[in-house]
């Protein structure tokens, strides 16, 4: 299939799940949307943006979205009550951006990493302390497995049959995470960290909330309604909306 079909596919899913959702109450939060590569950039970033969008609408969140890491400055990132980092890779901040990013959250602001989010900053300890893991490997091209959630999405049940990239982490999530999803590595080829491998969960280890799942290589995960519940809930989390990750 063709990449621009591929798109128009995912975003007209992506449209048809937002449609039929009811919006909440409006809270006056501000989602920054950071997308940022100095490494592989991946095919799926405007589809995963336009989800984030569709999802913080959902929600009444005011979305901005930039690959400007001038952004990172104590004033401006205090205009938002999270930072999603999706699908960043390589070091795409300064000393001084760091800096501000590490006090934005150690004062309460929320993080949201998506997929290579963990393939991002691999020399700075803070931030793989922050994601909660760091890259790998992944085995050669998709894969298709069972992905159990420790609680059900919606009416989805525990266990999700999904294509997509699967990350083997350096190190697993240390004990203050609450993993909410793991890969069944017998499911697949590939997999490197056991039985109960981890690929999405959430921490406040830093001050502010952090969630981050490993998924989200692929465009058309970002049309498929459950790995979009996956991501809101991921959202609520971030924005401090949901104590439910």
């Amino acid at each position: 299939m063709n990449r621009p079909l591929v798109c128009q596919i995912a975003f007209f899913a992506l449209a048809l799940w937002s449609s039929a959702l009811q919006p909440a109450s409006a809270a006056g939060e501000r989602l920054l949307i950071f997308t940022k590569t100095a490494g592989y950039r991946h095919d799926s970033i405007p589809a995963a943006v336009a989800a984030l969008r569709a999802i913080a609408a959902r929600h009444d969140i005011e979305v901005e979205h930039t690959e400007d890491a001038e952004l990172f400055q104590p004033v401006k990132l205090s205009l938002y009550k999270a930072v999603a980092f999706v699908n960043t890779t390589g070091d795409v901040l300064d000393e001084a951006q760091q800096n501000a990013f590490r006090a934005y959250v150690s004062t309460g602001g929320g993080f949201l990493g998506v997929h290579s989010a963990a393939d991002t900053e691999h020399g700075w300890p803070w931030y793989g302390e922050l994601v909660g893991a760091s890259f790998k490997s992944h085995p050669p091209g998709l894969q298709t497995g069972i992905i159990r959630f420790a609680l059900p999405l919606a009416d989805e049940g525990l266990e999700w049959r999904v294509t997509d990239e699967f990350y083997n982490f350096r190190t697993r999530p240390d004990s203050n995470a609450l993993v909410v999803a793991v890969l069944d590595e017998s499911t697949y080829e590939g997999g490197e960290m056991g039985p109960d491998h981890p690929i999405a969960w959430c921490h406040k280890g830093h001050g502010g909330p952090s969630w981050y799942t490993g998924l989200g290589h692929s465009t058309e995960l970002y049309g498929d309604r459950i790995f979009l519940n996956h991501l809101g809930k991921g959202v609520l989390y971030a924005i401090s909306r949901s104590q439910d990750c």
